[in-house]
């Protein structure tokens, strides 16, 4: 069996390409037009006509359906002031609470929760199928907030004033129609806002560039322009960032590409940039300290000191106002060179990091010194063959929430005090399938270039190496987007429990590693990724855990184009492939819903070299009437507005042309996701595991 190690990427450029004069599936571009929806509908029916009737259907649907209406879901806390909030689906819910609790009241084992706002209800009054997007509150504790509202589950979205106290709406508040938008609170009264203001204010990726000042009482149009980035831009965002003693601070943040940014801070005397490299991320606000995460190195003015790629740094707050130009950072947070941060949030005084290191979870809390201007930490006791998240943070005092979680480990929420560095259970899952049976592995396969690539294997205890075990392997693989143990009941039930393998690829171009295994796969070092998803691939059916006859691959969004990658590239590898939500039509990607703020991560057909390495790569392109191909599941949605279901569409209509068999599966709400409800979300798994199933275990 050919394997990627045997193939050259020279090999793949001399292959002939097919001409892109024109492009005859254009037409399914246009996402809600009556010939495309018809094409839509007619494969969706063949499709689900051999899916749905299947007899393993009904109950693998049923069985998810009971997972995601489960009562003893972990209702995920958001701590505002001396209330907890949730937002929550079931059965009599399908779009949703929002409702509300005491801190203490919450940490009993029956909550006494009070609905604060019935999404399903807001819906059908305003005969619209509401989406919940979360919310923006004033600041910390208070009332008010903007709810955002997404018609289906797009990223665009309308904004209405609300406040939690009285569960009601704000009459005459503010309302922001629907855009892809970002606004923050100035003060009570004061909005920034970064939106769609009508001709000339929206970047080439479909997103906001100029930002205007909007009073309460006052119209849209006459709002306050106080910034303008460019249409080159791919956006620009605003935040307010509050400590807990105070203080506050409004930023803006121009995103030059996806990774690539100017820092800038609304003072009274203006808006004023920060002499930050482009790739430092503004975090938080703790103690008079603005905390950022650096993705490159970076040896400030009149510094003798660099700080390395991977760190986390702080600047006070009071000196970048006065002298933005000359910066001095503190270190809060050095990589070495196997341990790197992952995200950042605050408490009322304390600053909270959590980290990978292997892949394993680790978490700190840091305390900032004024007297000394140094940052001391504790490391907080998480468990290995874990992954730790912050959930919510408190800036009334030091209490916080975090998430532990592995794929045999029922996820549970610990109370965390930042200030003593202790961690206390407050609420657990449920085992949710039987994993007494299971156990996990983190092996390691040797990438094409010799690189070590991590990877975790889920199975029976009593494995045999026989090459015939039923395997998923995943990935994702872009965006510095870190892949980590995690519990999930629909995996469990719906596959580990039936005799599958799950298989979890730490390859290059995520974040586990830090920046630099990230930008290892960037434009057109891209194959490198593709390499270690392969080398994983063959390291299975080397270890004969799997054989290619019982090999699946899964993947979305831009796991999709990887999966994609994989199938053409490596076809004879696998026997099952699910496409999700997928970017797959390289040389048009561009031009596609959002797109263009891929750039900084693709590469762009405006340059010759990385045209010509997006021709060797792209799934549509590649795809070749004389190869056979694995029968893929290609699942995509009408309402997402990020990727939208242009590239699983052409992708699907090449294959049908070549007489290549698929599944296809497009539902219409859901946005970038598996659908806007629970009913929606247990028929797209149920249809998943039905493939995979019929594919690999039978």
């Amino acid at each position: 069996m050919k394997t990627l190690r045997h193939l050259t990427l020279l090999t793949l450029m001399a292959t002939s390409l097919p001409a892109q004069n024109t492009d005859k599936y254009q037409w399914l571009e246009d996402v809600s037009g009556a010939r495309s929806m018809a094409w839509v509908n007619a494969h969706n029916e063949t499709s689900a006509k051999i899916i749905e009737s299947d007899p393993r259907f009904t109950t693998l649907s049923a069985a998810e359906l009971k997972i995601l209406e489960s009562p003893d879901r972990l209702p995920t806390p958001s701590i505002n002031g001396n209330d907890v909030y949730n937002t929550w689906q079931d059965a009599d819910h399908q779009r949703g609470i929002l409702r509300r609790t005491t801190l203490a009241d919450y940490l009993t084992a029956q909550p006494h929760w009070q609905t604060v706002l019935d999404y399903d209800a807001l819906g059908k009054q305003d005969n619209e199928k509401w989406v919940q997007k979360g919310r923006n509150c004033l600041f910390p504790g208070n009332e008010l907030c903007l709810i955002s509202l997404s018609a289906g589950g797009e990223d665009a979205v309308t904004l209405r004033e609300f406040n939690l106290k009285t569960g009601k709406f704000v009459e005459g508040g503010f309302v922001l129609p629907k855009s892809k938008q970002s606004v923050t609170w100035v003060d009570k009264d004061t909005l920034l806002i970064a939106r769609d203001w009508g001709p000339g204010t929206m970047t080439k990726s479909g997103y906001a560039f100029v930002v205007k000042e909007l009073k309460r009482g006052q119209k849209l149009e006459q709002a306050k322009e106080i910034y303008r980035g460019k249409e080159s831009d791919t956006q620009v965002v605003v935040a307010t960032l509050h400590d807990g003693e105070g203080r506050s601070v409004t930023a803006i943040i121009r995103l030059l590409t996806f990774f690539t940014r100017e820092t800038l801070l609304v003072t009274p005397t203006g808006v004023k940039k920060l002499a930050l490299p482009e790739k430092a991320d503004i975090e938080d606000l703790v103690s008079g300290q603005l905390v950022f995460e650096l993705n490159e190195d970076w040896k400030p003015t009149g510094s003798a000191a660099k700080l390395a790629q991977g760190s986390v740094f702080s600047l006070n707050l009071d000196e970048v106002i006065k002298d933005p130009a000359n910066l001095h950072p503190q270190t809060v947070f050095s990589p070495t060179a196997t341990e790197f941060s992952q995200s950042v949030s605050s408490t009322k005084n304390h600053l909270l990091i959590t980290t990978l290191e292997n892949v394993q979870g680790r978490a700190y809390s840091y305390a900032f010194t004024a007297a000394t201007q140094k940052w001391t930490r504790k490391k907080l006791p998480i468990p290995d063959n874990t992954d730790v998240s912050i959930v919510t943070g408190n800036w009334s005092d030091n209490q916080c929430f975090l998430q532990v979680t592995g794929f045999l480990t029922p996820s549970s929420l610990l109370l965390c005090d930042a200030a003593a560095g202790t961690l206390k259970p407050a609420k657990s899952l449920p085992a949710q399938f039987d994993a007494s049976n299971q156990v996990v592995e983190q092996l390691w396969a040797v990438s094409k270039d010799g690189t070590k690539v991590p990877y975790f294997v889920v199975h029976r205890k009593d494995i045999k190496y026989d090459g015939a075990n039923p395997t998923l392997l995943n990935a994702y693989g872009g965006f510095q987007v870190s892949e980590t143990p995690a519990y999930s009941a629909t995996i469990g039930k719906l596959w580990l429990e039936r005799g599958g393998v799950y298989v979890l690829a730490n390859i290059r171009g995520g974040g586990e590693f830090g920046p630099a295994w990230h930008d290892a796969g960037l434009k057109t070092k891209r194959q490198r990724i593709y390499d270690d998803f392969a080398a994983v691939g063959q390291d299975l059916v080397t270890r004969k855990i799997t054989s290619p006859r019982r090999l699946g691959i899964l993947g979305g969004s831009n796991g999709g184009l990887l999966v994609g990658v994989a199938m053409t590239q490596h076809p004879e590898m696998w026997n099952a492939v699910v496409i999700q939500v997928p970017l797959l039509d390289m040389l048009g990607f561009e031009h596609i819903a959002a797109g263009a703020s891929w750039v900084g991560e693709y590469g762009s057909v405006s340059n010759p070299a990385e045209r010509d390495f997006l021709a060797t790569i792209s799934p549509y392109e590649r795809l070749n009437p004389d190869t056979k191909y694995p029968e893929p599941l290609i699942f995509t949605t009408t309402k997402d507005d990020r990727v939208g279901p242009v590239h699983a569409r052409k992708f699907a209509a090449k294959m049908e042309e070549y007489g290549k068999p698929f599944f296809y599966q497009e539902i219409v709400e859901g946005g970038h996701d598996a659908g806007a409800d629970l009913k929606q979300r247990a028929n797209t798994f149920a249809t998943l595991y039905t493939y995979l199933t019929r594919k690999l275990m039978d």
